[in-house]
């Protein structure tokens, strides 16, 4: 559940960042609320699966030894090789003089890319679909973005990705929580 808060959060962050013009300032104002409210959602999700895993007795011991294994050397390789593809692929952007609009669908590839490499490390096939999705997302940003059409890129790569990380965050946490004995 805390990996579905992270994503959320970041989902939130994408589309709060990349909401603005060509969009309107009523819709701006509508992504951005229901960009929150799913957010808190996927928060208080969150606090409903730790109230009732503290009820859960034994399983606590095995669920620490599963966050452990969650977090070893795979993927620690997985999040070292998207920080370097993260920042070098932005410096090599800029070189390239690609438009600053290139840079949300760069984010949004690798970031995409790093949950469908996460999702055989964590045996979690959930986060393969979104990464999928925002790798698509990323890709055509980058397609876009020479073109006439860039002022679309933070809305296509950005506020797209934002809101396919909030709802696979609201769902996977929602069917946690109702999989989780009373």
């Amino acid at each position: 559940m805390t990996g579905l808060l992270i994503g959320a959060m970041f989902g939130a962050v994408f589309v709060f960042v990349n909401t603005h013009d060509p969009l309107g300032g009523t819709a701006v104002l509508l992504l951005r609320v229901a960009a929150g409210l799913a957010a808190a959602g996927v928060l208080v999700l969150w606090f409903t699966a730790a109230r009732g895993r503290q009820g859960t007795g034994g399983r606590q011991g095995a669920d620490a030894s599963a966050r452990g294994a969650m977090f070893g050397r795979g993927y620690l390789a997985v999040v070292a090789a998207e920080a370097i593809l993260l920042f070098g692929g932005l410096r090599v952007l800029a070189a390239l003089g690609a438009p600053e609009q290139a840079n949300v669908a760069w984010v949004a590839l690798v970031v995409g890319v790093h949950f469908v490499a996460l999702a055989p490390i964590w045996k979690s096939w959930d986060i393969a679909v979104p990464g999928a999705v925002l790798s698509l997302l990323g890709v055509a940003g980058l397609a876009l973005a020479p073109t006439s059409a860039a002022a679309w890129v933070p809305f296509l790569s950005g506020v797209l990705s934002g809101i396919v990380l909030l709802a696979g965050a609201l769902t996977v946490g929602w069917r946690t929580v109702a999989a989780v004995p009373r």
